[in-house]
């Protein structure tokens, strides 16, 4: 059968005040999403890298397992005082972490989701952002490691009754990152230590070659890295940060983009055609181009392929955040945060924009697992007021919106792009279907319906604008400037009366100088 017909479900998980509840994704039947599962109590949720677990943490440390195939829980665990817990990618281990009084009581614990028994455990002083999750799997978890003082310590993957099958000794190693897709290799960090420069170094995860680097490159003035791999494990983009800007020209500091391979054939800096930050850096689901979001504002966005040959210039803008479609045809390039939510769709093979449009005060953005639809979502705590989900189509025309009084959470359950139909296909298949905007106060009665078409046809009349001082008359045009739009809609009905008149008065001037003569 082809890979269409025998796709899965697209589902939405939403969580609010009063728990987790699992949507049915568009196409919506009615207009409106079906519930599959409804406010279930929790205070976070997580699903597993492919989709087939979801772990929810309930209050009094009691962590649930459920199977994704039926939504059902499958398993339980009580465990007191835990302060963290993650799922491995394919859901078959949950790992948790306690807050310990002594080094002898081992507070990291690794939990087969099946049987409920523990099979690995160890201490860990502290939690941080670099070192959790304590044991890291490649996507198929056939390999498993670990962070140990100046090593890294492999794992075997279907025993874990043993410390450590070999370790790769690293010194001075103090995060890590290893490659998915497959598990092949391991990405190392070494932070500046006595004048010696920070580093990243790539080894291959194969006992037998991991004695020299495969690729090295070092770093002065650096604070931290991110370490993305790309599917395939062949390139690894590292986004070097440091605090201080000696340039004094950004308060937030500097940061550079440095790709390294496996084979060693590239080590250096990505040739970026703009100065300031890298915003955002994104591979695509091949593995072999990634787009890069740069440059101080209005930003600049621009297409790699693997040797760093510019393939795309995607314009510059208020953008400071990429999403790149799972079917690898589709881009979203947006600015989120504290910039208006501006985003524009992009066609990569095609090379073209497809649309433009807003969604202000967005914390959260993905693209479906079928590459078809993109949801942004407003929520709590970042932003405490207009919480709200909206889905947008590939092209940026909105699908689907609603409102709600507190959200926590808006994910899409993860699937592989692999067991959707081709993408030009699917977007062929989907018919034209109305925006449907759904507030938390439910429906509008008829007289507030009967009111608003009143309203329609007798709008009100206008109200004067604001005085503006005359030092603040050309901050419209300045910010226009700022954020890459124009300037010309911005210019007041007033500012032009005044423009035309002063250009008469010049003319009749000219005139009554010829004439004069």
């Amino acid at each position: 059968m082809a890979a269409s017909e025998t796709a899965p479900p697209l589902d939405i998980l939403v969580r609010g005040s009063e728990g987790f509840s699992l949507w049915n994704g568009p196409p919506f039947s009615n207009g409106q999403p079906g519930i599959k599962l409804e406010n279930i109590s929790c205070t976070s949720t997580k699903f597993s890298e492919d989709g087939s677990r979801l772990m929810v943490m309930k209050s009094d440390s009691v962590i649930s397992i459920y199977d994704c195939s039926s939504y059902r829980e499958i398993r339980s665990f009580q465990i007191p005082n835990v302060a963290a817990a993650a799922l491995s990618p394919r859901g078959t281990y949950v790992q948790t972490f306690q807050k310990s009084s002594t080094p002898q009581e081992k507070n990291v614990i690794l939990w087969n989701t099946e049987t409920g028994d523990p099979v690995y455990q160890q201490f860990q002083k502290n939690m941080t952002k670099a070192t959790w999750p304590s044991i890291r799997f490649s996507s198929d978890e056939a390999v498993a490691c670990r962070l140990a003082t100046n090593e890294i310590q492999f794992l075997d993957a279907g025993d874990f009754s043993k410390p450590f099958i070999y370790r790769l000794r690293v010194p001075g190693v103090a995060a890590f990152e290893l490659s998915k897709a497959p598990g092949s290799h391991v990405a190392a960090y070494v932070p500046e230590s006595k004048g010696i420069p920070a580093s990243v170094q790539i080894f291959s995860c194969a006992k037998a070659v991991q004695i020299q680097p495969l690729a090295r490159r070092s770093f002065f003035r650096c604070s931290s890295v991110q370490l993305n791999w790309n599917n395939g494990s062949t390139g690894l983009l590292v986004v070097v940060q440091s605090d201080v800007d000696k340039t004094n020209q950004s308060y937030y500091g500097e940061s550079k983009l440095n790709y390294l391979t496996t084979d060693g054939t590239h080590e250096g800096l990505v040739p970026l055609r703009k100065e300031g930050p890298v915003h955002d850096v994104q591979w695509s689901y091949s593995g072999s181009e990634f787009a890069v979001v740069y440059g101080f504002m209005p930003s600049k966005a621009t297409v790699f392929d693997k040797k760093c040959n510019p393939l795309l210039e995607l314009g510059m803008g208020p953008y400071n955040t990429i999403r790149w479609n799972p079917k690898g045809k589709f881009l979203c390039l947006a600015g989120f945060g504290n910039l208006p939510g501006d985003m524009a769709f992009w066609d990569h093979v095609e090379k073209k924009q497809l649309g433009t449009t807003r969604a202000e005060l967005s914390v959260t953005s993905e693209w479906s697992p079928d590459g078809c639809y993109f949801m942004t979502a407003t929520t709590a705590p970042r932003l405490q007021v207009d919480n709200g989900i909206k889905i947008f189509h590939h092209n940026g025309s909105l699908f689907f919106k609603k409102m709600f009084d507190k959200l926590y959470q808006a994910d899409w359950k993860p699937e592989s792009p692999d067991r959707f139909g081709d993408i030009a296909e699917l977007v062929k298949s989907i018919g034209s279907l109305n925006v449907v905007e759904t507030k938390p106060q439910g429906d509008r009665s008829k007289i507030s319906q009967t009111s608003a078409k009143a309203s329609a046809s007798n709008p009100p009349a206008q109200k004067p604008a604001a005085y503006r001082p005359p030092h603040a008359k050309s901050a419209a045009a300045v910010q226009a400037q700022l954020f890459g739009e124009s300037s010309t809609e911005t210019v007041s009905k007033n500012a032009l009366k005044n423009k035309k008149k002063r250009e008469k008065q010049r003319e009749k001037k000219a005139a009554e100088a010829t004439s004069g003569t």
